[in-house]
């Protein structure tokens, strides 16, 4: 059990408006911030055959930039102890500025081996950034309103696909291939002083000084040792696995069951980011209010339901995008709520523990990509649909183990 009482809907109401008139302009703008670090890890995907036309080297040379920028996610787990010594906001600060450093450098001189590093560092600084911003909220909003707040701020992982990217499409266009470098450092930059001028230190707000560095070793060690902080990161793992097993082949699927263009299967990513949105609306006004366990534990449930019916959706193009867009929506809604519920797992390490989190998720989609291409290659759809749906109920089962009997300190 959580060990709390779904808040009423007159008590959400009344909670809000204080919340937002005290944290609204600081939510904005970390929202921006996300958006630009986000867009930063995505924006290769699409334009990898730009990028490679504009460094003059192969494709594959391009995928080995975007591959080692999704390693970056699990070196965030070795940055979470520091923002618990150090504050969060010189942890989110320092991020951005490696958003910035990259990407400016990587603009300024365009070769292979710079703009690789470039990315790197970009994807590094979203690792580094986004635990210091989670542990942030959970230290500054009442447990009530965290799935609100976290849901706004994860709007900005589907904003990166709905806006970012489409807008990045349309500077490379007009200016060329180097433009997104220099718009996203140049953002970086402002991102940088708006952090550290809207969020104030920990000093000023009066707030207990941060864990002795003699006892950073204990945060790895608290980690491992908590039960709840085992099963979201397990549950993290494993519904990342599945997703990303059922992502990596859709087109490939529509390819070969609809014959669908290029520019359809850009509409049918389309969806899916609008599915990814949809979720972290519904995260943000809805599960507090239901109560977080539940909540992840009905998301997870509808999950499993959409990979167990997609392969009979296969007869009409509209039916199997419906399909996709009940998976990829309930996953979205499940991982942000127990995003919001683990921001009170680990108090006193609440960077550590959103570090951990994040690279569960992140090994996950590393493992879920390679068991999808295997698996569509020697079986199908059926296949790759069984595998993610018996991993949606496993995690599951993790989850309600780490959780059995786990209440707020």
């Amino acid at each position: 059990m959580t060990g709390r009482v779904p808040v009423s809907a007159r008590e959400t109401k009344s909670a809000f408006y204080p919340l937002l008139s005290r944290m609204g302009l600081k939510i904005g703008a970390a929202t921006l911030c996300r958006l630009s670090l986000n867009t930063a890890r995505r924006f290769a995907y699409p334009f990898a055959p730009a990028l490679g036309r504009g460094l003059n080297v192969p494709l594959s040379a391009v995928t080995s930039i975007i591959a080692v920028n999704q390693a970056t996610g699990f070196l965030g787990f070795l940055f979470g102890p520091l923002a618990d010594r150090f504050g969060y906001r010189g942890v989110m600060c320092a991020g951005l500025g490696m958003l910035a450093l990259g990407m400016l450098v990587g603009g300024f001189f365009p070769y292979y081996t710079v703009v690789f590093i470039a990315l790197f560092l970009a994807g590094l600084g979203k690792s580094i950034f986004d635990p210091a911003l989670q542990a942030y909220v959970g230290e500054r909003v009442p447990y009530e309103r965290r799935a609100l707040v976290i849901g706004v701020l994860e709007m900005s992982w589907a904003g990166s696909t709905l806006v970012g990217i489409p807008l990045i499409g349309l500077g490379m266009e007009r200016y060329g291939w180097r433009c997104p470098f220099f718009l996203l450092g140049g953002i970086g930059l402002l991102s940088v002083l708006a952090i550290r001028f809207l969020m104030p230190g920990e000093e000023r707000e009066g707030r207990p000084p941060r864990v002795p560095s003699a006892k950073l070793s204990r945060a790895w060690r608290l980690l491992f040792r908590e039960r709840a902080a085992l099963g979201t990161m397990g549950f993290a793992f494993l519904v990342s696995a599945a997703n990303d097993n059922l992502f990596v082949i859709y087109g490939a699927w529509f390819e070969e069951n609809f014959n669908l263009s290029v520019f359809a299967l850009g509409l049918g990513t389309g969806i899916i980011g609008t599915a990814e949105l949809l979720g972290e609306t519904l995260t943000a006004a809805f599960s507090d209010r239901f109560g977080l366990k539940k909540a992840v534990i009905t998301g997870l449930t509808l999950s499993a339901v959409g990979y167990g019916i997609l392969p009979g959706l296969e007869r009409t193009v509209s039916a199997a995008l419906g399909g996709l867009f009940l998976i990829f929506l309930t996953f979205e809604f499940s991982i942000v709520t127990c995003l919001s519920l683990c921001t009170e797992i680990l108090p006193p390490y609440r960077a550590t523990m959103m570090a951990s989190f994040l690279a569960a998720a992140g090994l996950g989609r590393a493992i879920g990509a390679l068991l999808g291409g295997t698996i569509w290659k020697v079986g199908s759809l059926e296949a790759v649909c069984l595998v993610s749906f018996s991993l949606t109920v496993l995690a599951l089962v993790v989850l309600l183990w780490g959780l059995r009997g786990w209440r707020r300190a």
